[in-house]
C-alpha cells in the first residue's frame, strides 16, 4: 500500500501542477478515480467534470456519473454527442474508436475551454498500453493528458486506491461504449445499440455483474466470467434469458465458453499497429 500511496501522491502532484483541469468523466472506475484525485489536488473550484451523453453510452452509466458528481460536490457539464453522425463511424471500421474518440474528445475540449479550462485529462491507465486502443492516438493528437498512465497506475491498483478512498466505483464492473459490442464491419445503427443496451440491462437485473452481449449479425454472444456460467445454465434461467434475447429480435443466443474478455472483438483484427 505504501507503493500505491506514492503513486497517488505523484498523481496529485501532477494534477496540482496543472492549476486546474476538466476531467473527461464517464462514471467508470478510472475516470471516477481521476476525478477524485483532481478534486483532492485542486479543489472543487478548479475542477470540471465533462460527460458525454449519446446513443453509445448506457443510460445507467450517465445516471451513475451524475450521482457521483453530486456526492463529490463537483461541477458537471453534460455534453450531448451523436456518435452516429461522426463521419465513417457507423460503417464500423477497425479504426472506429479513433474516429469517435477524436470527434468526442474535440467536443469535450471545446466545452471545457468555453468554461475556462484549458487542460483536459482523461482516464486511460497503464494497462491500456497492452491492448488495441486506437482512441489513444486521438488523445495524443488533441493534446489531452492521461495522468493515470503517466503515474504508472494499473487497473487493479486503481481499484485498490478507490476502495481506500471510499469511492463506490472501486468494484464497479468494467464498461465500454455499446458500439464495442458490434462486430467490426457490421453497420452500427441506433436500433442495434438500443437492443444491446436492453439485453445487458436485463442480464444485470438478473444479478449478473460483469458481462457483455456481443452482436454478430442476428446472433447474440453472451460473455460472462466462468464462475457465473453455471447459474446462467440453470434450465429455468437459461430459458428466460434465451426467450428475452430472441424477443429482442435476435435469431440465435449463444454463451461464449471462453468467458468474459475485454476487447474480444479485437481478436480477429490484423495489422493493428497500422490502424
Amino acid at each position: 500500500m505504501d507503493r500505491l500511496q506514492e503513486k497517488y501522491e505523484r498523481l496529485k502532484a501532477d494534477l496540482r501542477a496543472l492549476g486546474g483541469a476538466a476531467v473527461a468523466f464517464s462514471g467508470g472506475v478510472d475516470s471516477s478515480f481521476l476525478l477524485r484525485a483532481a478534486l483532492d489536488a485542486l479543489g472543487a473550484e478548479r475542477v470540471l467534470a465533462v460527460t458525454a451523453a449519446g446513443r453509445v453510452f448506457p443510460r445507467r452509466e450517465g445516471e451513475d456519473a451524475a450521482a457521483l458528481c453530486r456526492a463529490l460536490g463537483v461541477r458537471q457539464a453534460v455534453v450531448p454527442f451523436d456518435n452516429l453522425a461522426v463521419e465513417g463511424f457507423a460503417a464500423n471500421p477497425a479504426n472506429r474508436c479513433y474516429l469517435c474518440k477524436r470527434a468526442l474528445l474535440g467536443k469535450l475540449i471545446e466545452v471545457a475551454r468555453a468554461a475556462g479550462f484549458e487542460t483536459v485529462v482523461e482516464g486511460s491507465n497503464a494497462d491500456d498500453e497492452g491492448d488495441y486502443r486506437p482512441g489513444m492516438r486521438a488523445v495524443a493528437e488533441l493534446g489531452a493528458l492521461s495522468p493515470l498512465r503517466a503515474a504508472g497506475l494499473e487497473k487493479a491498483e486503481i481499484r485498490t486506491l478507490s476502495r481506500a478512498l471510499g469511492l463506490p466505483t472501486w468494484d464497479k464492473p468494467s464498461c465500454a461504449c455499446l458500439a464495442s459490442r458490434i462486430a467490426y464491419g457490421e453497420a452500427i445503427t441506433a436500433e442495434k445499440l438500443a437492443r444491446v443496451e436492453r439485453a445487458e440491462r436485463r442480464l444485470a437485473e438478473l444479478g449478473f455483474r460483469q458481462l457483455r452481449v456481443r452482436v454478430h449479425g442476428n446472433l447474440a454472444r453472451v460473455e460472462l466470467p466462468p464462475e457465473d456460467m453455471p447459474r446462467l445454465l440453470d434450465p429455468a434461467l437459461r430459458a428466460e434469458i434465451g426467450a428475452f434475447l430472441l424477443g429482442l429480435g435476435f435469431d440465435y443466443a449463444a454463451l461464449d465458453l471462453a468467458g468474459y474478455r475485454t476487447g474480444s472483438m479485437n481478436l480477429g483484427l490484423k495489422d493493428k499497429a497500422e490502424l
